[in-house]
C-alpha cells in the first residue's frame, strides 16, 4: 500500500470524527470575539468528541490565549485543536522496536474478546514480515475454539509459522514450546495471543502471571513488549480498559483498532494524555496492510478536519 494510498484511507477513516467535531463546534463562532461562556461551550463540544476532559481544556485554554485583539474563525479553532492534539500525540507514536537479544522477542498482546486482537497479531505479523523478521505465533487464547481456528487461518494466510494447542489447554506450555520453536529455527519475533477474559481479572492475572514466570525461566527479559488491542468504537470504555489492563498485566503499549467505523476516533487523544502509554499503530480496515505506525501530524489533521496546519 502506497503512502498517498494509506494517508488518503487515514483522513477518509477519520471522517467520522472530524464531522463529529465540526457538528459539535457548529454555531459556536461569531463575529465578534469570543467570551468566556462561548469558551466553555467549545470545551463541551470537545469533550463530546471523546477528545477527553484534559485535552479539551488544553485546547481551551491555547483558544484563549489566542483570542485577544482579533477574531476567532472556525479555522483558527481547527488549527488550534490540530496543533494540540499533535503535541499531545507525538511523544506516544512509537513504531514498535525489534531490538531483544537473544531472539526472540516475545510480545503478548491482550485485549477483550471482540476488540480485534486475534485479527491485529495477524496485521502485526504481516507488518513485520515486511520489514524482513521472522515471525512466528503462538495461539495462547486457549478457552475460545474460534480464536484458535481465526488465527490459523490468518497465519497460512501471511505464510508464517504457528504454534496451536487443544481448546482449554495450558497457554503457558504452548508459549514455552513457542520460545523453544523459536529459538531453535531462528525467529525474531513470537507473538502471543492471550484469553481476553477480563469480566475475570483474577483468573487474567493468575494465567498471565504463569505466562511470565514459564518465559522468565526461558529468558528474563521476556516478555519484551505487553500490547493491548483497543477497539475504538468503545470510546470512553477503552480508557477504563487501560487502567484496568495497565494495573493486571503491565502493559507497556497500545493498538488501536476500527478507527474506520467510528466517530469516536477522538478516544486515541485521550488515551495519549491520560496515560502516555506508546501507541505502536493504528487499524483502519479489515485487510492485511490496514495496520501501520502513525503519524501524529497526519492524525491532528485527520481529526480536526483539515489538510494542512498553519504553525
Amino acid at each position: 500500500m502506497s503512502d498517498t494510498t494509506w494517508q488518503d484511507k487515514l483522513f477518509g477513516g477519520f471522517r467520522r470524527t472530524s464531522d463529529r467535531l465540526a457538528q459539535n463546534l457548529t454555531g459556536l463562532f461569531t463575529a465578534t470575539e469570543l467570551d468566556d461562556e462561548k469558551l466553555d461551550e467549545i470545551e463541551e463540544a470537545l469533550i463530546a468528541s471523546d477528545l477527553g476532559p484534559a485535552t479539551a481544556a488544553r485546547i481551551r485554554a491555547r483558544i484563549d490565549a489566542f483570542r485577544y485583539d482579533r477574531k476567532v474563525t472556525e479555522d483558527d479553532i481547527r488549527r488550534i485543536v490540530a496543533n494540540e492534539i499533535e503535541t499531545i500525540l507525538a511523544p506516544v507514536a512509537k513504531p514498535l522496536e525489534i531490538e531483544a537479544f537473544p531472539r526472540p522477542q516475545v510480545i503478548l498482546v491482550i485485549g477483550v474478546n471482540g476488540s480485534g486482537k486475534t485479527t491485529t497479531i495477524a496485521k502485526l505479523a504481516h507488518l513485520l514480515k515486511e520489514q524482513d523478521y521472522n515471525v512466528m505465533l503462538v495461539a495462547g487464547d486457549t478457552f475460545r475454539a474460534a480464536a484458535i481456528g481465526q488465527l490459523k487461518v490468518w497465519a497460512e494466510r501471511i505464510d508464517v509459522p504457528i504454534i496451536t494447542g487443544a481448546e482449554g489447554g495450558d497457554a503457558a506450555s504452548l508459549v514455552f514450546e513457542g520460545v523453544k520453536q523459536g529459538v531453535a529455527s531462528g525467529i525474531d519475533v513470537l507473538i502471543v495471543d492471550t484469553a481476553g477474559r477480563l469480566q475475570n481479572k483474577a483468573g487474567l492475572m493468575d494465567e498471565l502471571a504463569k505466562i511470565r514466570r514459564v518465559l522468565g525461566r526461558l529468558n528474563p527479559a521476556a516478555p519484551h513488549d505487553v500490547l493491548l488491542v483497543l477497539d475504538a468504537t468503545t470510546g470512553q470504555n477503552a480508557l477504563s480498559q487501560i487502567g484496568i489492563f495497565k494495573e493486571t498485566a503491565g502493559v507497556t503499549g497500545l493498538v488501536m483498532t476500527k478507527l474506520d467505523g467510528t466517530a469516536k476516533g477522538g478516544v486515541l487523544v485521550a488515551a495519549a494524555e491520560q496515560f502516555g502509554l506508546p501507541v505502536h499503530a493504528i487499524g483502519l480496515g479489515e485487510g492485511v496492510d490496514d495496520l501501520k505506525p502513525f503519524d501524529a501530524g497526519e492524525v491532528a489533521r485527520a481529526i480536526a478536519g483539515i489538510e494542512r496546519i498553519a504553525k
